[in-house]
């Protein structure tokens, strides 16, 4: 019996024709019973266990029993009912004596099992909490495919892949991949999405999950290295070993890299496994094209045939498509995994780094760390498995090639191998010609946004301006040398399988005569270079990528080895005094604290005095910890609060800043807001306590700004208050309100230890002890009185300066006016834009103009020509291939070579001088548009900036301009390439079956429909995750900048939960992006796979009138579509974001100016003014439209010469009325006259050239301390120096080594606030202008030093005109007025 079976399934010759030689084929019904039916049962059976193992291992959750459930658990047990019936009618037969083979009993048995496998499956992933199986998908796919013989078994396993997969997404084994919701595309098409309308991220993707994870391996990796590096002195002596560590230096570094390979790279091998299996799939198309151009020359071949091999083909191409993305799923989520934890593990390093690793990087440095390094490794592990698939895939195309064309194909790879170096040379070039332009560029741009009003105040505006354009046309210099390689390089992308092709040919048909290219092998040669094309133009970008990836690799390894602060070298003390001993170095400015002894009992004021830089502030932060401390301890009895010198702000609500994480306590928060002054400001602002604070405190006055830092401390009850100089930023009248009611012995802290950092002399008398410090140490130590009977030099200037503080002290200054008005508008109306389809193409056309409409039509033209050429070198190889058919191959072999040859080299040099034409008009749009943006904000009035955000400006500058400077063209240059080469396509096929123009326009509709579908929604997702990307980094910026509070306050797990919340709430909008994708990818490659099934199916249609090099022509260009297609919606969803950056930059190109700088025919005398004579003549000004007036109808004559104090409590109009001089706020009324010019008719450069003002807040920018001082080079060394001496700054730079040429970094960090000021009076000193204006101008300044600017003051401009703004009496008590 077993025999006869065994007989039945043979392939018998008879057989044999029954299935193939045949019209109508069929299979024999053992192959039937047998292969057919055991090939999804012996799947599901291999694929169960890893399955279930896999479901053990992750519970999803619970899913209650739904009725879809239901019918499919019934389906599954009818199927099992149906094999079982068909068993037991077998035996029944048996039963008759009618004898049946063993197949008929083993076939029922083995199904019935796995169905019943089936129904436990089902059941088992619902209560795992699986919502939709690939494995089960799988299985019933193939059951449909092989039970299509069995009537009822199709049936019903039609129903069920009908019900089981709700949509027909990537359901692949192993992963239960999310399939993009419907709804939320259907929601973004119908309207704009919103942040609520996105799905919650899974908890394995979160920060909670993911940071931890790379910080566990991280801190393994580190104590590794530390272990190993300690092994270097084996059993030696302590001596020897000394001696061995600085021989060799041999300081082992944890890798972070292989952190990283531990914490994510099992994930991420599923995903190359899938990329495996696609790349073998790849090449069964060009095999199945080799049959198909076989089956139209045989033309007795059965027509089926034809069918099987078109529905193959289609089949294997979605195959494809199925697995590609699913790899590209792995590879997202890997990357998505990996910036979060990258971002999460550098932002908890930058919350406990030391001020010496802190100085090592600037802040924007540590953003760049987070915005850019961590982004290179997300887009790389999208390319990372090409690493090993592009030689993977080269090695099996030339294999292949070597099948059909033998030796000839080495003349290909040797083409090949010869372009590898000249492609290498292209992308090594292309990194030498880094960005590092851009940085300088965004640096400046930044300071100089930062620094605008004092660039207004001195009218240096060109001077920078120059220097700006100066860095910008290097920038494009560089890009211009790019766009060469690039065109360059584009050619040798698109020549290379030309090449090749053409090479390879050539060789086959002129080396033996008997070597014929018929349409088979060439145009099966020619889809297999085309799959070549990808992996050597993928390969040497990927390796560039992996170099730069490494160069951030390095950078993040770095920052992350930083050393941190010891959180032990402060010991927290229980016993009842605070005793300090200590000796630091480390200070953040060039100072030393040194051998400091000191004890501040419980409950006591200390006061700490000295010059500017003799470490005050350097004395806090040792106590806070933030020093390196060399020898000596300190100990702190209970919880500390911190009031920093200049006060850190958070961009939260006025209440958030001052509760600081504290529960909310009415009555204790309204006693805190009476303390510090703050009850009156509430008034005035919008919200109340709940308005919003900009970013660094923009809509805060500076005083307002130190009393909410000031309320934050009061209102957090600590035991030891640090207070760092808090009363400098307030006037007298306000500053003894604070000391009063708060720091003073009858304040709100009278009960708690504080030391007190002061240049106020009038509070002294009333604190318990003084302590006066002297570069560094302790000079003298001791109560008021004590320091007075010592007679020390400490006494000597009390009594210089008490005097004249009692007169101040009586005479308090109360002009009490209504406070400056913060209206509603000053945290900007103009929100950042949202970009809008039918705004697109008047951007669109913007873009052109800026470009140039004719050269945008003559690279149009060219893009046409050179795929004119392509499809021409095709055509031409498809006659050449039929010269077989007609014997005539001998004669016309050289023409038939050359031709080709000229042609595809044209295509080659069109594709050049096209990209090459393109790129020049991307640069020169480029160019246009950041220099009408420069050009604007230089002119740009004061009130847009006092109410935008500066990120908002400087995200113009950089993100923006980027776009514009190098996204953009790139996308422009794919889009026009895929949308022609996807035109000629159509076109080839087309003009190769013209029936094939029926299916275009279904086709095309579903095309468009599914482009704009996924385009409305991609792009929103777009927006808001661009939306939910910046306050990662200004929360992170923020965070670093106020370091040091964060750590007194014990805030750190707080705001590292804020920053992790932020990244969470980035890639909840980031991660639809990615499934947004996968759904068009596999949608628009079904598209592709039909054009690939028509093209087949009408080939073998009209296989009696077609020559098989038609259809070779035609079905190799279908091949190629569907990466056309996929490329064009990226493109077309790329173009349109990205063309949004031209839109936000022409918003800001046209924003109103104010007034010309200079007026030719209005121009003042060269010596104007001559005697420095002022009038306000019934003047009013309001700071914007709408508002209320701040000066109103003030008169006032001034005399040349006189020196003119101005005085009044915070927001009483005293800035404004300076401001006013400056034309920084325009007259609302009434004018003012200086030598009896009218200001208001003159330019702007001219009147701002012929003032001085000592601002507020000193501004230094990054660079020379020269150039500080004297940015367009007037003035020779001498007179710099000079300058320097009468500001009492030149023992200072005279000790540096540099000189003038002392570099002042970002905002002059390294130098003390005092020092700015110092050098904001040199410059004063250098214009030495008629009239002089001092804002506030010594608040920051001990009163030794005050005295010393003052006597300067009278010396140098005793013959000007001075307006002083002064908070403490004794500045201005000998004026005029």
């Amino acid at each position: 019996r077993g025999l006869l079976c065994l007989r039945a399934c043979l392939p018998l010759p008879a057989e044999a024709n029954q299935t193939f030689h045949t019209d109508s084929p069929d299979l024999p019904e053992c192959f039937q019973l047998s292969v057919l039916s055991w090939l999804p049962c012996v799947y599901l059976w291999l694929a169960c266990p890893p399955y279930l193992f896999y479901l053990q291992r992750n519970n999803m959750g619970y899913i209650m029993m739904s009725v879809l459930n239901r019918v499919k658990t019934v389906f599954a047990l009818v199927l099992w009912i149906v094999c079982w019936t068909d068993l037991f009618g077998t035996f029944n037969e048996l039963h008759q004596g009618h004898t049946q083979p063993p197949i008929y009993f083993v076939t029922p048995l083995v199904v019935g099992i796995t169905m019943l496998l089936a129904t436990f499956l089902i059941q088992f992933e619902r209560l795992r909490g699986v919502q939709s199986s690939g494995i089960l998908f799988i299985f019933w796919f193939l059951s449909v495919l092989c039970a299509i013989q069995s009537s009822l078994c199709a049936v019903v396993s039609w129903i069920l892949i009908k019900y089981f997969p709700r949509t027909l997404s990537l359901q692949v084994p192993l992963m239960r991949c999310v399939p993009p919701c419907p709804s939320m595309a259907i929601k973004g098409y119908k309207n704009p999405l919103e942040a609520k309308d996105l799905w919650s991220l899974n908890k394995r993707d979160s920060s909670e999950e993911v940071v931890p994870k790379l910080l566990r391996e991280w801190d393994l990796e580190q104590i590794k290295a530390h272990r190993e590096s300690n092994h270097v002195g084996g059993e030696n002596s302590p001596e020897e070993v000394e001696v061995l560590l600085s021989k060799t230096k041999t300081h082992k570094k944890p890798s972070f890299l292989r952190s990283l390979i531990k914490a994510f790279g099992p994930y991420f091998l599923i995903g190359s496994a899938f990329k495996l299996l696609q790349d073998l799939i790849t090449f069964v198309n060009p095999q199945l094209l080799s049959l198909l151009i076989l089956f139209t020359k045989q033309k007795e071949a059965p027509t089926w045939w034809g069918y099987a091999l078109a529905f193959l083909m289609f089949f294997t191409a979605f195959l494809q498509t199925l697995i590609l993305h699913q790899h590209f799923q792995y590879c997202f989520v890997t990357g998505m995994r990996l910036r979060t934890s990258i971002i999460g593990a550098i932002y908890r390093k930058s919350l406990i780094i030391t001020n010496a690793a802190k100085r090592t990087s600037t802040v924007g440095e540590i953003v760049n760390l987070m915005s850019v390094d961590a982004q290179r490794f997300m887009d790389l592990t999208t390319f990372l498995n090409m690493l090993w698939s592009a030689p993977l895939q080269i090695i099996l195309a030339l294999y292949f090639l070597w099948q059909n064309l033998g030796p000839s194909v080495l003349a290909g790879v040797a083409v090949m191998i010869l372009l590898i170096p000249l492609n290498a040379a292209i992308a090594v070039r292309t990194r030498a010609y880094q960005m590092q332009y851009k940085d300088t560029r965004i640096k400046l741009m930044n300071e100089i946004l930062n620094g605008i009003k004092v660039l207004k105040l001195y009218a240096w505006e060109n001077s920078f301006k120059d220097k700006v354009l100066e860095i910008r046309q290097k920038e494009l210099n560089v890009l211009r040398k790019t766009a060469y390689l690039g065109a360059l390089s584009t050619m040798a992308w698109t020549s290379a399988p030309f090449l090749v092709a053409l090479m390879t040919f050539a060789v086959y048909v002129t080396v033996d005569k008997n070597n014929i290219l018929d349409a088979e092998k060439a145009f099966v040669s020619l889809s297999l270079f085309n799959i070549l094309r990808f992996p050597l133009n993928m390969l040497p970008q990927v390796i560039s990528s992996v170099v730069q990836a490494s160069v951030s690799l390095k950078r993040i390894q770095d920052f992350l080895s930083h050393e941190e602060l010891d959180p032990d070298c402060i010991m927290k003390r229980t016993n009842n005094h605070l005793r300090e001993r200590m000796h630091f170095t480390d200070v953040p400015w060039c100072v030393f604290v040194r051998s400091i002894n000191l004890m501040v009992p419980q409950r006591s004021l200390l006061a700490v005095v000295g010059h500017v830089g003799c470490g005050k502030s350097s004395l806090v932060s040792a106590l806070l910890g933030e020093m390196e401390k060399l020898e000596g301890h300190i100990s702190i009895r209970g919880s500390v609060a911190y009031v920093p010198q200049q006060a850190w702000i958070q961009n939260a609500t006025l209440r958030d800043n001052i509760l600081f994480g504290k529960a909310y306590n009415e009555q204790k928060y309204r006693s805190c807001l009476e303390a510090c002054a703050l009850t009156p400001d509430l008034e005035v602002l919008p919200g109340g306590d709940l308005t919003e604070i900009g970013e660094k405190g923009i809509n805060l006055s500076g005083g307002q700004r130190q009393r909410v830092s000031l309320a934050r401390a009061l209102y957090n009850e600590a035991d030891v208050y640090l207070l760092d100089d808090p009363l400098s930023a307030v006037d007298s009248h306000v500053a003894k309100h604070i000391f009063d009611h708060v720091i003073g012995p009858e304040g709100a802290l009278q009960g708690k230890t504080r030391i007190l950092v002061t240049h106020g002399i009038s509070f002294l008398p009333q604190v318990d002890n003084i302590m006066v410090m002297v570069e560094g140490r302790v000079s003298e130590m001791g109560s008021y009185q004590e320091l007075l009977q010592q007679n020390g030099a400490f006494a000597e200037f009390l009594r210089n300066y008490s005097l004249e503080d009692i007169i101040e002290d009586e005479a308090t200054v109360a002009l009490i006016d209504e406070e400056e008005d913060f209206p509603d508008d000053v945290l900007s109306n103009h929100t950042d834009m949202v970009d809008s389809t039918h705004k697109s193409l008047k951007v669109f056309w913007e873009y052109v103009k800026a470009v140039g409409p004719l050269l945008t039509l003559c690279i149009c033209f060219l893009y046409g020509c050179q795929n004119a050429a392509a499809i021409g070198a095709n055509i031409w190889l498809s006659q050449w291939t039929n010269d077989a058919a007609q014997n005539m191959t001998q004669e016309n072999v050289s023409m038939r070579v050359g031709v080709y040859a000229a042609l595809g080299i044209t295509q080659g040099i069109l594709v050049m001088v096209s990209s090459f034409t393109l790129a020049m008009g991307n640069i020169g749009a480029a160019r246009k548009l950041h220099y009408a943006l420069l050009d604007n904000k230089f002119h740009t009035p004061q009130s847009f900036f006092d109410t935008t955000p500066i990120g908002r400006v400087i995200n113009r500058f950089s993100k923006d301009i980027y776009v514009i400077d190098e996204a953009l063209p790139s996308t422009v240059l794919m889009f026009l390439g895929t949308f022609f080469s996807s035109l000629s396509t159509m076109i080839v096929i087309v003009a190769s079956t013209p029936i094939f123009a029926v299916v275009i326009a279904p086709l095309t509709f579903i095309y468009v429909f599914v482009q704009r579908f996924y385009v409305a929604t991609s792009r929103q997702l777009k927006r808001l995750e661009s939306v939910t990307r910046s306050p990662i980094y200004s929360h992170f910026s923020e965070t670093i900048t106020g370091s040091s509070v964060i750590r007194a306050y014990g805030r750190h797990d707080a705001f590292v939960l804020m920053s992790d919340m932020k990244v969470d709430e980035n890639q909840k909008s980031y991660y639809p992006g990615i499934v947004a994708n996968r759904w068009l990818g596999v949608r628009i490659e079904f598209i592709g796979n039909c054009i690939v099934l028509f093209a087949a199916l009408f080939a073998v249609i009209g296989k009696d009138n077609l020559n098989p090099g038609l259809v070779g022509l035609s079905v190799s260009y279908a091949l190629l579509v569907t990466m056309s297609l996929n490329w064009m919606v990226r493109m077309t969803s790329d173009l349109e974001s990205n063309i949004v950056a031209v839109e936000r930059v022409k918003e800001y190109s046209e924003t109103k100016i104010e007034a010309p700088w200079e007026v030719e025919d209005k121009k003042p005398s060269p010596d104007w003014p001559s005697q420095g004579k002022v009038e306000f003549l019934d003047y009013s000004v309001r700071y914007r439209e709408g508002l209320d007036l701040v000066l109103k109808n003030l008169t006032l004559s001034v005399v040349g010469g006189e020196k003119i104090g101005i005085v009044g409590r915070t927001g009483a109009g005293k800035s404004s009325m300076t401001l006013c001089l400056f034309r920084l706020l325009e007259a609302a009324g009434g004018e003012i006259t200086i030598d009896g010019v009218k200001i208001s008719e003159i330019g702007l450069h001219d009147l701002r050239s012929k003032l001085t003002i000592i601002p507020q807040e000193p501004v230094l920018f990054s660079g020379s301390l020269r150039m500080n001082l004297d940015p367009f080079d007037k003035y020779n060394d001498g007179e710099v120096w000079k300058a320097l001496e009468l500001s009492h700054l030149n023992k200072f730079v005279s000790n540096q080594p540099a000189k003038l040429e002392l570099e002042c970094s970002e905002g002059g960090e390294n130098l003390s606030v005092g020092q700015r000021q110092l050098v904001c009076l040199a410059r004063a000193l250098l214009r030495k202008t008629r009239i002089l204006i001092l804002d506030e101008a010594t608040a920051a300044i001990d009163l030794e030093t005050d005295d010393l600017i003052q006597s300067t003051i009278r010396t140098q401009f005793e013959d000007c005109t001075v307006f002083t703004i002064a908070h403490r009496l004794n500045t201005i008590m000998d004026y005029t007025r």
